[in-house]
């Protein structure tokens, strides 16, 4: 690839949307015949209303874009050419649609697509997107595989563009990326990055569990437990009460019969009075990670807008 210039990478202003529809009419109805022109000089469809922009700047000029439609049940740019019963994936609440992946001529050559693409797939990620899907030309085909897309062998021809229809999970994506770990340190030394999330996908840490990796998922291995150092996030740094120890013991053969109650009721009831506060406003789960999953549901939607502080339980963005 050739030599990439300094670039900005952020979500397109209301200004710089404006200047997108001029280049998108400027490449696919005269550069490439995709569309016919019109007085207007400008091309944009109703996925714009709720559509998200990614833009790349050199020196403040706009280098290329590119489009990401959030989920939604209502249309995607692929309703136009397939019936959502011949695709394989759900039309979910964690889709998103990435299209018009734009450099304009004076940036070509370079790695600024690349770029576009992978701010795309990070923007996915960082929403929650469970999917993406992306109708791309087929000239680009080599660099969506690249990417970690899978093609669907689905092709579409719009005027004189042919287009393929391809997709992946954060998860394979991120697989893929991983063999490009050189490139990805060079595109960031290079590039102002001023999305709201960060470049690279934020270390997770570990909830709970993790210990068992070392120990042994099966309790097959517990006398490991001596020598290795449990670091999980959430297990508990003090022993338990010596009066749990001895309850537990006295009344195991018991307990390993019985059911414990289903609501937590005796818990509540004790949490209410020592802490002093009232019942209903006690929510007992298992751990936070179950908490999250239960109340955001409740909270949030698709369409909601939420700030994510780094690092915090990744939970957040995976919900």
């Amino acid at each position: 690839m050739a030599k990439l210039s300094r670039l900005t990478i952020s979500v397109a202003a209301a200004a710089e949307r404006k200047a997108i529809y001029r280049f998108r009419h400027e490449v696919y109805a005269h550069e490439l015949g995709q569309h016919s022109t019109n007085s207007s000089g400008c091309l944009r469809d109703s996925l714009d209303d709720r559509n998200v922009y990614l833009v790349a700047k050199a020196q403040d000029e706009i280098a290329g874009f590119i489009s990401i439609t959030p989920p939604t049940r209502a249309s995607y740019s692929l309703d136009k050419y397939f019936s959502r019963d011949n695709l394989p994936f759900p039309f979910d609440d964690w889709l998103y649609e990435v299209r018009l992946l734009t450099v304009l001529k004076p940036h070509r050559g370079g790695e600024s697509a690349a770029l576009l693409m992978y701010a795309a797939l990070r923007w996915v990620e960082a929403h929650g997107g469970t999917r993406v899907v992306v109708i791309g030309r087929r000239e680009l085909r080599d660099m969506y595989l690249w990417s970690g897309l899978e093609p669907l062998g689905l092709t579409v021809r719009a005027g004189a563009v042919f287009y393929e229809v391809l997709t992946a999970t954060p998860r394979a994506w991120r697989r893929q990326m991983t063999r490009f770990g050189k490139l990805l340190d060079r595109l960031e030394r290079k590039t102002d990055w001023q999305l709201n999330f960060s470049f690279h996908q934020a270390t997770a840490c570990f909830h709970g569990g993790a210990f068992f990796e070392a120990v042994g998922a099966k309790f097959d291995a517990l006398d490991r437990s001596s020598r290795i150092i449990n670091a999980d996030v959430l297990d508990a740094w003090f022993p338990p009460s010596p009066k749990v120890l001895a309850a537990l013991t006295d009344y195991l053969p018991w307990l390993l019969r019985t059911s414990p109650p289903t609501g937590c009721e005796g818990l509540i009831e004790t949490i209410a009075e020592v802490r002093g506060i009232r019942r209903e406003n006690i929510l007992p789960g298992a751990g936070s990670s179950d908490l999250i999953f239960r109340a955001l549901r409740q909270w949030i939607t698709p369409t909601s807008h939420a700030l994510i502080l780094d690092p915090t339980y990744s939970e957040y963005a995976t919900y």
